[in-house]
């Protein structure tokens, strides 16, 4: 992947719906634009505006906490590239946990673009997995954190699993 900060906005990749590849369904849909992909690695882009999920109109902005959003959402679009490329679905997965967070912004302001990449460093067949994950804005390090999350094969199962596990370890 191009390690630069510039990208073509009109490639195809950003010419595609974020929506597309994505479990998730507006209005919870917080990244805007898939800009570079390459094996097991991601970029995608926000632009902060008025109508952002969890924009605060009192600070014009959208707090930093959200990047770790930013960060599985851009996660589970590379998932649904790769799922989509291999012509099977697309599947939910879950953030188990971030390792060494850092936020070295208190929030992300109105009418800035940020790009987030995310880099996949340890797979399972099981479907865990850790990622690299940063948020830069005009070149510089915002954010950035190693992201556990998980895929199960069947969510449904896996839910259903969990369910019962819980019931038994509150009985």
């Amino acid at each position: 992947m191009n390690q630069s900060n510039t990208h073509n906005p009109n490639s195809p990749l950003a010419l595609l719906d974020v929506a597309d590849y994505l479990p998730h369904r507006a209005p919870m849909i917080l990244i805007d634009r898939l800009l570079e992909h390459q094996p097991d690695t991601l970029l995608s882009e926000v632009f902060i505006q008025p109508s952002s999920p969890y924009f605060d109109d009192k600070t014009q902005s959208v707090p930093n906490y959200v990047g770790i959003e930013y960060m599985a959402q851009s996660i589970a679009a590379l998932a649904g590239i790769e799922a989509t490329a291999k012509q099977q679905p697309i599947r939910v997965g879950f953030l188990l946990g971030t390792r060494k967070l850092q936020l070295h912004i208190k929030a992300y302001q109105l009418g800035q673009r940020y790009q987030i990449r995310v880099s996949r460093l340890y797979q399972e067949e099981s479907g865990l997995a850790v990622f690299d994950c940063q948020i830069l804005h005009q070149a510089t390090l915002v954010a950035t954190a190693n992201i556990n999350v998980f895929q199960p094969q069947d969510t449904q199962a896996y839910i259903a699993q969990s369910s019962q596990d819980n019931r038994e370890d509150n009985s």
